[in-house]
């Protein structure tokens, strides 16, 4: 028997119930904030926590230890370190030569690879972020050698050529470490800018090309203005990543006496806890550390903010 159209019942429209897409939400975040808290909030606390006290020795060393509440007593001990002074300046040297470089060489390989023939593009994006692979021990390792006079077949064949340099000496020790640090994290950072580049439109490039200009003046005047926001957020990454210098100084450190054990502040919270077993004392360095990093990160985005604004 057939239902005419007028005949048939009328559609009902399904509301969602008011509230549940919150739930929803609130359920899938869950687990984010709550490994976020275990493994971030917690150990900042418990860090900022530790910094507060320190363990005296009583009966003239002899004692047992007793925790007392110093207050900023360990983070005036840490500012008047002249090791830890010492070593953010060593930081902040090596900040001035690797921003610049590692920004100027990842930039300068996402131009080329915009500009490379499309078979091309591939097989260079791989070989480029293949460093990246690398763990950051083993880089670091890899370069010791290369590094290392009487066994690097590269030193060797400087000396062969009649070019002596010592790597690991006191004044060129420093390039060497941005050398291995550009080497890991370029293909990285040329990815980011890379995928940006390819967002540019293609009119735009077209008409510049109608209008006479050539690629190097078409990659420095439009397409680098146009990517400033990837290069803002490489820049704040770079920033971030410099402040966390250590491994390239630990590993180097065992094969040039140009590096110490507090070289730079990471490794002058390393002493102090594994060494000094001055767990306090680590934990405040570590919290200065983390202030300094933050203020940057700070400054650095406010300034590429207003460079877009």
């Amino acid at each position: 028997m057939s239902v005419r159209l007028s005949e048939r019942a009328p559609r009902t429209t399904r509301h969602p119930i008011a509230g549940t897409g919150g739930r929803t939400a609130a359920i899938f975040l869950t687990p984010f904030f709550a490994l976020f808290l275990v493994a971030m909030v917690a150990p900042v606390a418990y860090a900022i926590g530790m910094s507060l006290f320190a363990e005296r020795r009583s009966g003239l060393g002899f004692g047992g230890t007793e925790t007392e509440f110093v207050g900023l007593g360990n983070y005036l001990d840490v500012l008047s370190s002249e090791t830890f002074i010492a070593g953010f300046g060593r930081l902040a040297l090596y900040c001035l030569l690797y921003i610049p470089a590692l920004l100027g060489v990842a930039l300068l390989f996402a131009l080329l690879l915009d500009a490379a023939v499309a078979k091309a593009k591939r097989a260079f994006q791989l070989l480029l972020f293949l460093p990246h692979a690398v763990p950051g021990v083993i880089a670091a390792l890899i370069w010791a050698y290369l590094y290392t006079p009487g066994v690097s077949p590269f030193v060797s064949a400087l000396d062969s050529g009649g070019i002596q340099i010592d790597f690991l000496s006191v004044h060129m020790v420093l390039p060497s470490m941005v050398n291995i640090a550009v080497w890991e994290w370029a293909g990285y950072n040329m990815i980011i800018l890379f995928t940006a580049l390819q967002a540019v439109p293609r009119e735009v490039l077209e008409a510049a090309r109608v209008d006479g200009a050539g690629e190097i003046r078409t990659a420095l005047s439009i397409k680098t203005p146009l990517i400033a926001p990837s290069l803002g957020i490489a820049l704040l990454f770079t920033v971030i990543g410099s402040l966390q210098l250590f491994t390239e100084p630990k590993i180097l450190s065992s094969v040039t006496t140009a590096v110490t054990s507090t070289w730079v502040p990471n490794m002058w919270a390393y002493d102090a806890a594994f060494n000094r077993n001055n767990l306090p004392q680590a934990a405040a360095a570590s919290i200065i550390l983390a202030l300094v990093a933050g203020l940057l990160s700070w400054i650095v985005t406010r300034f590429t903010s207003k460079g877009r604004a």
